[in-house]
């Protein structure tokens, strides 16, 4: 870091930014900070939910940011491609191949910047901008930091949760938990985002993940106690469904013999529990 900054009493996120990225475009291939957050004058701060977060929660902790993310979220349906989104570790890792170590720091501070300058856009509400910047510092940010990046990734699944792009939020929750296995946030998020795509077998692993992590967790609590019926039922009606085309189709091969799966009529055998076929005609 500059002296300037250095010797600075207080500096802008901006100021910083601007001033640890004057060279890194000659010396390494990342998209160029832009404007930083644009924040409608009319909207007050109170309207909209706190930062995404810093860091892993400890089991038994609550935090601000996460009291309107730890919630169900209504199922949507997800169209947009999050190619925009996507972070390239392959080009990520050989353009490392030539720093130094104290370029790798210098870059992992312009990460951590770029993440509280996401965390300020998503208190206002300005979900885009603040996945667009936690993307930036994934650009960013070594892959050697570990637990940085793992943040950055678990804060954007946060806005796209708020965007309902549940998918897209499940992606990087996983990659935030490759990073960090013990990510509680992580997991709580992943967890809402399977059971708002409709994956609630995948939602309920995660919720007694959660639980084995802490036991106190009531969202966690009530969620092993709603899904199992709901798994139940769904594995019902997709049964009805095989069912039903299988009839179909049997029907189809049976009607040049001039006979049906009517003529077929299947019973359990109560001592075995076994099925039998038995043909009338």
């Amino acid at each position: 870091m500059s002296k300037r900054l250095q010797s600075t009493g207080q500096v802008s996120n901006d100021e910083v930014i601007d001033e640890l990225t004057k060279d890194l475009k000659t010396s390494l291939n990342t998209d160029e900070i832009g404007e930083e957050c644009v924040i409608n004058p009319g909207t007050s701060a109170e309207e909209f939910p706190a930062a995404a977060g810093d860091g892993p929660q400890a089991s038994g902790t609550s935090h601000p940011e996460d009291d309107n993310l730890d919630k169900d979220y209504a199922d949507k349906d997800e169209t947009k491609d999050d190619s925009d989104t996507d972070i390239d570790e392959v080009s990520l890792k050989d353009a490392e191949v030539d720093l130094t170590d104290d370029q790798k720091e210098e870059r992992k501070i312009i990460a951590e910047e770029l993440k509280k300058v996401g965390n300020d856009a998503f208190k206002v509400g300005d979900y885009e901008r603040s996945i667009e910047k936690y993307t930036e510092g994934l650009r960013t940010c070594p892959l050697q930091f570990a637990q940085q990046r793992s943040i950055l990734y678990c804060n954007r699944s946060a806005a796209k949760m708020k965007l309902e792009k549940y998918a897209q939020a499940a992606k990087d929750c996983t990659k935030a938990i490759e990073l960090d296995e013990t990510y509680l946030k992580a997991y709580i998020r992943r967890a809402q985002s399977y059971e708002a795509t409709d994956k609630l077998d995948e939602a309920l692993a995660d919720f007694k993940k959660i639980l084995e992590m802490d036991p106190s967790h009531k969202d966690a609590q009530k969620a092993v106690i709603r899904l199992p019926p709901l798994i139940e039922e769904k594995n019902e009606k997709l049964k009805k469904e095989m069912l039903g085309k299988l009839k179909d189709l049997g029907n189809m091969i049976l009607k040049p013999f001039g006979l049906s799966t009517e003529n077929f009529q299947m019973e359990q055998d109560p001592d075995t529990k076994g099925y039998k076929i038995n043909f009338k005609q």
